[in-house]
């Protein structure tokens, strides 16, 4: 039997505090959503000025890094090299922004951010997932 890490609140919460920093070192209102392997919500941050709509597109973003073990920006780029039959994978939101969280070769989650352009939420996500990778 195979055994493998898996989030906890408090890793959840170092993930948080690193993405939020990096947001708002940059000026930056996003959500940030960290999800489980399995793309189930375990944390969510709102930061001020952040739009409903960054709520669920961070949600659908990390989700979709999750189940995939991909970022979402991987199928972003599948999408614009012309593979459109992809928009019609479940649970795909095909704009980068989402991150897996890889330890040990194995996805144990995903972190979420919409709030800005892209590159600048995949920025976020990835200061959070090193935070939490370095400790």
């Amino acid at each position: 039997m195979k055994t493998r890490s898996e989030l906890t609140l408090e890793d959840c919460r170092k993930i948080a505090a690193a993405s939020q920093a990096e947001a708002r070192k940059n000026s930056w209102n996003v959500a940030i959503a960290i999800l489980d392997d399995g793309g189930h919500l375990l944390h969510f941050e709102r930061m001020d000025g952040a739009t409903p709509a960054n709520a669920a597109i961070a949600v659908d973003k990390g989700r979709t890094a999750a189940m995939s073990r991909r970022s979402s920006g991987t199928w972003e780029e599948i999408v614009k090299g012309g593979r459109t039959t992809m928009l019609k994978m479940p649970g795909i939101l095909p704009v980068q922004g989402g991150l897996p969280i890889l330890v040990e070769g194995s996805c144990i989650g995903a972190v979420g951010v919409s709030g800005v352009q892209s590159q600048q939420d995949e920025q976020i996500a990835q200061a959070g997932i090193a935070a939490l990778l370095k400790a």
